[in-house]
């Protein structure tokens, strides 16, 4: 095979992910021509409702999987916390990269962190999880929702003169923007999105010569530890327009340690549950679990039936 194609979101940060993961390919491929297949999906195209407005699973991949299946694309590069728990039939996670920094950060203006913004201070995201949790410390916060790339939600810090804005670390550190980063949130004040930090690669099933090339960009303790993460995702039925998050990594004797939260958006309510074990799937469904004796069935049903009025 001398020549596949990707598929690929256009925004500045999937395509600076998609041309890392060809650098990497052809390392071990040296005589692979990759192409690539810019893509616009339904998550690029509605700007101006919040993502947990917009619903429904799968708002940045599903175009992309439809070219898989038209065969214009042999592969795609997503971010795998933009990713659904269920594959479609005949698509596969060949590939999950090593996990970068999973955390969220803040950018402020002037620089201060997080516990040093003003009383009432006017905070950017569109993410309920993120909303759920940094209100729930920070009662007094005003959360603005912000949509775009990251290059937009910059450059509403001043254009909506706002305090801050919470975005990924990860992205910004793949855009080489870490040094715009004024803190980097301890998972105990704010847990990560599912998967966060690491990206999916994603082949039709039945190529079996496309998915031996890429499997050498798998990294099996990410798998591992997303494989936790997503379990539990999936048992609490969620996406990442809901107000869920998940954290796993492995602790002293190589155990893993799996921690969940499930919030209101408002941050009035906010469970939290963590869990030790060998096993990444039991591990995910014991914490989602215990999450759901905890209530958040039914704090989940009335953020959807919010968002679905």
């Amino acid at each position: 095979m001398k020549r596949i194609v990707v598929g690929t979101r256009k925004s500045p940060l999937a395509l600076t992910q998609t041309e890392w993961v060809m650098e990497q390919l052809q390392k071990h491929h040296p005589d692979l021509e990759i192409g690539m297949e810019k893509i616009v999906t339904k998550g690029d195209r509605i700007l101006d409702v919040t993502l947990s407005k917009v619903g429904g699973k799968g708002l940045f991949i599903k175009e992309i999987e439809q070219a898989m299946y038209d065969r214009t694309v042999d592969f795609a590069v997503h971010s795998l916390k933009d990713m659904p728990t269920e594959m479609p039939e005949g698509l596969m996670l060949v590939a999950i990269t090593h996990r970068e920094d999973p955390r969220d950060v803040v950018i402020t203006r002037d620089g201060r962190g997080f516990s040093d913004l003003p009383t009432g201070a006017r905070v950017g995201t569109s993410s309920l999880r993120r909303a759920a949790q940094l209100t729930n410390a920070r009662p007094d916060l005003e959360i603005v929702s912000v949509r775009g790339n990251i290059n937009t939600r910059l450059k509403k810090l001043e254009e909506l003169e706002l305090d801050a804005i919470v975005l990924a670390a990860a992205g910004l550190e793949r855009m080489g923007w870490a040094d715009k980063i004024s803190e980097r949130l301890p998972t105990d004040l704010c847990i990560p999105a599912v998967g966060q930090g690491a990206l999916a690669i994603q082949c039709r099933s039945e190529d079996k010569e496309i998915r031996e090339l890429l499997s050498v960009l798998d990294d099996a303790n990410t798998r591992i530890i997303v494989q936790a993460e997503r379990t539990l995702l999936g048992k609490l039925n969620g996406g990442c327009q809901i107000p869920i998050g998940a954290f796993a990594e492995f602790v002293d004797g190589g155990e893993l340690q799996l921690t969940g939260i499930v919030g209101t958006p408002d941050g009035r309510t906010l469970l939290r549950e963590s869990a030790r074990g060998a096993d990444a799937v039991s591990l995910g469904h014991a914490v989602a679990d215990r999450l759901i004796e905890q209530g958040a069935g039914e704090i989940l049903a009335k953020v959807r039936e919010e968002l679905n009025s």
